[in-house]
């Protein structure tokens, strides 16, 4: 059985992730801890659990999700895994740090690797099916695990509502789309874990969802 414990970081609340099961492998995903008090909490908890950090995993390379790559790489000696399409966003990560205001960021690595579409990332005794989801980012990944019932979809889909698509590469049909065609099939009760805010599942943003029923 594989465990997701979350962390919200930084100033705009992102939700990191670490997933491990009882092998104690573990993959970080979206690692936006900013602050030294955030970096510390995620080096406590795996420390605490005795995990093997194996992978380092982006959904999507926007600068709230990228915060901590440098640290986790300094750290565990992982280059970030993303999808080839997100490069340009990842190369545009410190300009929009300045734009935004944020100081103090450190400079990203570049991947180490890019993630196939429809790859299998294992570690531990865990499987993840690799979704494209794009419409957020032009490179958007869901991370899914079939056999415990959950997907992390970074900012494709939330609690009642969807993510933002007016920032560069991000297409509001093209993300309508990536939800109705590649994360509604994955079936009612999977549990969709966000980059911003609570969990959810598909059957219930199917159905509430004010985005994805026509109410706006």
């Amino acid at each position: 059985m594989t465990t997701v414990k979350s962390f919200e970081f930084n100033d705009f609340s992102e939700n990191t992730y670490i997933l491990h099961d009882e092998t104690r492998a573990c993959v970080i995903i979206d690692p936006g801890c900013f602050y030294q008090e955030e970096r510390d909490k995620l080096v406590a908890y795996i420390a605490q659990h005795q995990l093997k950090p194996k992978r380092l995993l982006l959904t999507h390379a926007h600068l709230d999700h990228v915060f901590g790559n440098q640290f986790v790489s300094d750290t565990y000696g992982l280059l970030p895994e993303m999808h080839l399409k997100e490069v340009p966003v990842l190369e545009r990560y410190i300009p929009a740090c300045q734009m935004y205001g944020v100081h103090g960021a450190q400079p990203s690595p570049d991947a180490g690797r890019f993630i196939e579409v429809g790859e299998v990332i294992t570690f531990g005794n865990t499987r993840l099916e690799t979704i494209f989801t794009p419409g957020h980012s032009p490179g958007s990944l869901t991370f899914y695990c079939r056999e415990s019932g959950f997907a992390i979809v970074g900012d494709v889909l939330f609690k009642d509502s969807v993510g933002r698509s007016d920032l560069p590469g991000g297409h509001h049909n093209t993300l309508i789309d990536s939800i109705k065609t590649q994360l509604f099939p994955l079936g009612d009760e999977v549990v969709t874990y966000s980059g911003h805010g609570p969990s959810t599942t598909i059957g219930r943003e199917k159905t509430q969802n004010p985005f994805l029923n026509g109410a706006f």
